[in-house]
């Protein structure tokens, strides 16, 4: 008889966590990701990026049921390439955040990921991408940012580190926003109430499984509500200090096969 599942269901941020700096998974990732589904459990992918900026990735990855998108706005069917769930940021809050934050450190550049399966990532002039693989639409002005139903706005300032202005957008936005930092030079405003927490518990849901079979990875600040709600938390080595110092385990670094090593122990392999 089959030992029990320590854990059945594993939810992994993408950058900076289950991807190296290129946007690859090595072999041994992908092999280890192989051992949970041949164990029984789920796979989830939790991540900030918006579904139209991962689809290419889960043919890659072998993900063909749900994914956390959005940072928890939106959770994707893949196979079907549909949202079952989104919610989208007001845009008169948003503007209203903004200048509010502006209010307090000067100039920030902004940038949206609108709602949908092809919504566009836009950017405003001065905003520069801080993950250069992405596909950005430079727009002219301001204005043109709420043109569409977005679900989050990227924040950057030219002189202040990401906490720094994180810090600065929670004090001043309120329940306008809630504020995430999920990745060098991306400081986010997402639906008020809504993390990568909430849309992994919706998707557990759906699923039937559980908080307390819960494994999670990840290595930024936006990725300690998940960390709250799932049963063990695993940090990265090139972690940010606020979720190293929330996490039950510290692994080695995404470009160390970190999770990898993490998911050998927990799912041997098949003698």
């Amino acid at each position: 008889m089959a030992a029990p599942l320590a854990f059945s269901l594993v939810a992994t941020d993408l950058d900076g966590s289950l991807l190296r700096g290129d946007d690859t998974l090595s072999d041994r990732t992908l092999d280890a990701l192989a051992r949970v589904t041949r164990a029984g459990a789920r796979h989830l992918v939790v991540t900030g990026r918006p579904a139209p900026r991962v689809r290419p990735l889960f043919d890659v990855i072998g993900c063909a049921g749900l994914a956390v998108c959005g940072q928890g706005a939106q959770l994707y069917d893949v196979g079907a390439d549909r949202l079952l769930w989104s919610v989208t940021l007001d845009r008169e809050l948003a503007a209203t955040a903004l200048g509010k934050i502006e209010a307090e450190v000067g100039q920030v550049y902004a940038a949206v990921d609108q709602d949908g399966v092809d919504g566009l990532t836009l950017i405003e002039p001065g905003y520069l991408m801080p993950h250069p693989t992405l596909p950005a639409v430079r727009v002219g002005r301001r204005d043109d940012l709420w043109c569409e139903s977005i679900s989050k706005v990227l924040l950057r300032h030219p002189a202040l580190s990401d906490d720094e202005l994180a810090a600065t957008a929670r004090s001043v936005v309120g329940s306008l926003a809630t504020v995430t930092m999920s990745g060098p030079g991306t400081v986010e405003l997402q639906p008020c109430g809504i993390t990568k927490a909430t849309g992994l518990a919706l998707a557990a849901e759906h699923l039937g499984l559980r908080a307390e079979h819960a494994l999670a990875f990840g290595d930024m600040p936006n990725d300690i509500p998940m960390f709250d709600w799932a049963a063990h938390g695993v940090a990265m080595a090139n972690a940010h200090p606020e979720l190293k110092s929330v996490a039950d385990e510290i692994t080695l670094s995404n470009e160390d096969d970190g999770i990898a090593v993490v998911l050998e122990r927990l799912f041997p392999a098949e003698r």
